[in-house]
């Protein structure tokens, strides 16, 4: 089974490594594969919204940068997890460019209707399972709230079969951190 860890830890966040690295331990520990994107260090531009991914290269970015690898790397996963600190209750800037770039030519420009709401139609047969971790300095019930509201609307966007978000204290402890990782997969069926 592999994962890919798209980690949308900004240059300043070295506290969040240790809930990351919980997060591979848990996965290798079971057997899993994980590829691990610390964002901010590879080349990511931003969408400029063109459509060639969606019409001239179905699935495929114009821009060769490293979007194109995340793309190929997510959509061939098992498992997908979307870490972050929690900013304004949504992604870190990092992580949203990665998921405007690399996942959005992951779905196609043509749309259907879910539960009464127009979305585009996948593009592909099979999409992993999504997980967000997000990461607070301290309890913050609407940031939390607004994170999992995101984490679930791109799942549904993204058509994946399953999904579950969680927001860790970013000072709770090493112990708490890794129980809270380990019901998250457990959860989505991975633990």
């Amino acid at each position: 089974m592999k994962a890919i860890i798209l980690n949308g830890a900004r240059n300043n966040d070295n506290a969040l490594d240790s809930i990351h690295d919980i997060i591979v331990d848990e996965l290798t520990d079971i057997g899993w594969e994980v590829a691990s994107y610390a964002l901010r260090e590879y080349t990511i531009g931003h969408c400029v919204g063109c459509f060639g991914c969606w019409i001239k290269t179905p699935g495929i970015c114009r821009f060769n940068d490293d979007a194109r690898e995340i793309a190929r790397q997510f959509i061939q996963s098992d498992l997908s997890v979307l870490y972050t600190p929690v900013t304004f209750g949504g992604y870190s800037a990092e992580l949203k460019k990665a998921l405007d770039r690399a996942l959005l030519c992951l779905v196609s420009p043509f749309f259907m209707k879910i539960n009464g709401e127009v979305h585009h139609k996948p593009r592909y047969v099979r999409y992993p399972r999504l997980m967000g971790v997000g990461v607070l300095p301290h309890a913050d019930k609407e940031s939390e709230k607004i994170f999992k509201t995101v984490v679930k609307r791109n799942a549904l966007n993204l058509h994946v079969p399953a999904h579950i978000a969680g927001v860790i204290l970013s000072d709770q402890g090493t112990g708490k951190s890794r129980k809270h990782i380990k019901s998250l997969l457990t959860a989505i069926g991975v633990g």
